[in-house]
């Protein structure tokens, strides 16, 4: 027997129409391109948005066709997001930071149709037009007076008058209604190895992943909150949070290019944000900058940080100096990419401090909707002791069944995508990533974490950012070498760093040397990419 209930499709039109219904005053507020505040409301997001919809009609792009971005985050972003999708084609989300040749390979594997950018990537444009046969259409995000004469972009509009023109159509247009499961966007892997691969998603994936993560033991914003998304638009869908905020009426304040610590703090206090969330080399800044200054934060509550552990003195100087609680969330673009989110329960309500950060410090527990288990590289399931690690695999309605253009399987005999990070699951469901399996270091037949050594070298005072690798060893395969950039006018030594390992891990596992470094190298999502410390250090030997 079927339930008697309306079958409803979960459309992504649907959130924008309900937060100008009923969030309509609410703000969008964007520092733009062209350096000033921009300030809008849902309600003209939502107009502008459906004119968008009308454009792309009017150029005879049909269901599915590929509508690429290379933007910032803004409000001008935020309304392809919708006007793309709604209108039943998909949104392509481009990062910038890859390089030319492999952005252009992205474009043309996903047949792009349009291309939209901010006036910041003209050159990057210019560059990859003539390898892009495909894009049909250049849309420039900015007024026509913006747009140099010679720009050198073939089939080339303004924004604003492209949509200008499509206004009164507009104002009488009703979003398509069409299968829930119809592709909404396309975000591609960083493709640190090979080419990128797509993700393509769906509305209904979408939706359900918007609503998971409005769970208040989720990252669980609400109407009252002012946010602001650092993490880009162009990065897995910033996490989710374009359709998270209108969805629950959240106030967005969307940070343009400038992502130094100084600009992010002064939106902060602003426009009063009470909840962020980004990647640990962003918060980095901000901390830096706020410390060099004497600031405090005013507003701020929350931060949510992914994208790499964060490191246990960035949770301890949030905290302690500023008071603002810091979540951890893990997932992957394969995931949409929310799977776990960090927070305590109620047993842990009234344990000390250090009780709480030990679990603070893990990733989390699984989102509702997501499937968890740790395997043995046989396939073997293991236990959710918090001791035994595993390849970390997951399953559920938002995350990957195959990739865009690529039939191969991926997935195993129950369902679950290997996520390629090694971890631990405890009895309360916490997750813990220990490595990613191309990064765990093998030494006389056991693991070593590089993230747990990182972690410890990152709490010394005269350390800014450090990496740890493992090197090719001719007694224990491999053995762990720290690599360490140093805090401006800071002379640690090697020694003096080694020390420090003392009684915080076991004696094997203390890195045999230090090395150190102007940079650590960091992909097109802020990760470390110690694959090519790797290759730096490819020829190191051994003392």
């Amino acid at each position: 027997m079927l339930g008697l209930m309306q079958s409803q499709p979960l459309l992504i039109s649907n959130i924008i129409e309900f937060a100008a219904l009923y969030h309509g005053d609410t703000e969008v507020v964007s520092r733009r391109v062209e350096g000033d505040i921009h300030r809008t409301h849902y309600a003209d997001v939502a107009k502008r948005a459906r004119a968008v919809a009308c454009a792309l009609d009017a150029w005879g792009l049909a269901q599915s066709a590929r509508v690429a971005t290379l933007a910032w985050n803004g409000y001008r972003h935020f309304e392809l997001y919708y006007g793309v999708s709604g209108s039943g084609r998909v949104l392509h989300t481009v990062n910038p930071r890859l390089h030319p040749d492999q952005m252009a390979w992205i474009v043309n594997h996903a047949e792009d149709e349009v291309l939209c950018f901010d006036m910041t990537f003209l050159p990057l444009i210019k560059a990859i037009a003539p390898k892009c046969p495909t894009v049909k259409h250049y849309v420039a995000l900015c007024d026509a007076s913006a747009l140099p004469v010679d720009h050198g972009v073939p089939n080339v509009v303004a924004y604003e008058s492209w949509i200008a023109s499509h206004q009164a159509a507009a104002t009488g247009y009703r979003w398509p209604t069409f299968d829930e499961n119809l592709a909404s966007s396309l975000c591609y892997t960083s493709g640190t190895t090979g080419n990128p691969k797509g993700v393509l998603y769906s509305h209904r994936s979408t939706l359900l992943h918007a609503m998971a993560s409005a769970a208040s033991d989720s990252i669980g914003v609400n109407g009252r909150d002012t946010v602001l998304p650092v993490v880009p638009m162009f990065h897995v869908n910033a996490w989710g949070l374009p359709y998270l905020l209108p969805m629950v009426g959240a106030k967005v304040v969307f940070p343009g290019p400038a992502l130094d610590g100084k600009s992010i703090y002064e939106l902060f206090e602003g426009e009063r944000v009470t909840f962020s969330a980004g990647v640990p080399t962003v918060w980095q800044m901000l901390l830096g900058h706020m410390d060099a200054n004497g600031l405090k934060l005013s507003t701020m509550k929350r931060t949510t940080i992914g994208g790499s552990a964060c490191p246990p003195a960035m949770l301890d100087a949030f905290r302690d100096k500023y008071g603002v609680t810091v979540n951890h969330a893990w997932g992957m673009t394969e995931m949409s990419p929310l799977g776990t989110y960090g927070t305590l329960k109620v047993k842990h309500m009234e344990a000390d401090w250090l009780t709480q950060r030990s679990v603070l410090l893990k990733q989390g527990r699984a989102v509702f909707g997501v499937d968890m288990k740790i395997v043995d590289d046989a396939g073997i399931e293991l236990p959710r002791d918090g001791k035994a690690y595993g390849n970390l695999m997951v399953r559920g309605p938002w995350i990957i069944d195959q990739y865009f253009r690529e039939p191969a399987k991926i997935l195993d005999t129950e369902g679950y995508f290997h996520t390629g990070d090694v971890a631990t699951l405890d009895p309360d469901g916490y997750m813990q990533i220990t490595d990613r399996s191309k990064d765990v270091i093998k030494s006389g037949g056991e693991w070593i974490s590089s993230i747990d050594i990182e972690n410890i070298a990152m709490a010394h005072p005269a350390v800014l950012m450090a990496a740890c690798i493992g090197l090719p060893h001719p007694k224990w395969d491999e053995r762990p070498v720290l690599c360490v950039v140093k805090k401006p006018d800071a002379v640690p030594s090697k020694e003096e760093l080694l020390k420090f390992y003392e009684g915080k891990i076991a004696k094997w596992q203390v890195p045999d040397d230090v090395l150190f470094v102007d940079a650590i190298p960091l992909g097109a999502t802020g990760k470390m990419q110690k694959s090519k410390l790797r290759e730096q250090f490819k020829d190191y030997k051994f003392a």
